[in-house]
């Protein structure tokens, strides 16, 4: 009689675990539709989309390899039924990486792993960007510099802006970021 109640608890038990993922799977792909694009790039699947509130400024920190570049805004890599958004780095060794520090608000880029650059003092904001004129989360440096930050997790990041000028010459505006440590 035991096993009986026991194994009818499991049952109600493991039944309303599943009815509760699937709620919550139908709902993330719900709330990932809204100006989402999904791609792959080196493996690293990426859904951007713009955050919608407030991106808390400690998922910023740590080491974070660019993995993808796409020559256009984000309003034109929404838009793009096929976008191209392969990066290949010019590095033999290493990587091209953006290291952040949230508790002390400052970055360094640096090519190729190697290259030391010095660090950037900045303020992450939610507001109206004064680049682009929308109210979005960015990051302010040397004083009217702006890099929009479309979206941050514990695995990616995406950035647009002027990460690294010598792709930007090309057009490329908007990065992909993978988290390295």
């Amino acid at each position: 009689m035991k096993k009986i109640i026991f194994l009818a608890s499991a049952v109600l038990v493991l039944n309303s675990c599943v009815v509760r993922t699937a709620t919550k799977v139908v709902s993330g792909a719900v709330s990932l539709s809204y100006k989402a694009v999904k791609g792959t790039v080196n493996g690293i699947s990426w859904a951007v989309s713009k955050a919608k509130g407030k991106i808390d400024e400690d998922r910023l920190d740590g080491t974070w390899k660019v993995v993808g570049v796409y020559k256009g805004s984000f309003e034109d890599f929404s838009k793009d039924q096929n976008p191209d958004g392969s990066f290949t780095s010019e590095c033999t060794e290493g990587f091209d990486q953006i290291v952040f520090k949230a508790k002390k608000s400052k970055f360094k880029p640096v090519h190729c792993s190697s290259q030391d650059e010095d660090w950037v003092k900045y303020s992450m904001e939610f507001g109206k960007n004064p680049l682009t004129k929308e109210k979005e989360n960015y990051i302010e440096y040397n004083s009217n510099n702006y890099i929009s930050v479309i979206d941050a997790n514990s695995k990616t990041m995406v950035l647009e802006g002027n990460l690294m000028p010598k792709l930007a010459f090309s057009g490329a505006k908007l990065y992909l970021l993978e988290k390295v440590k």
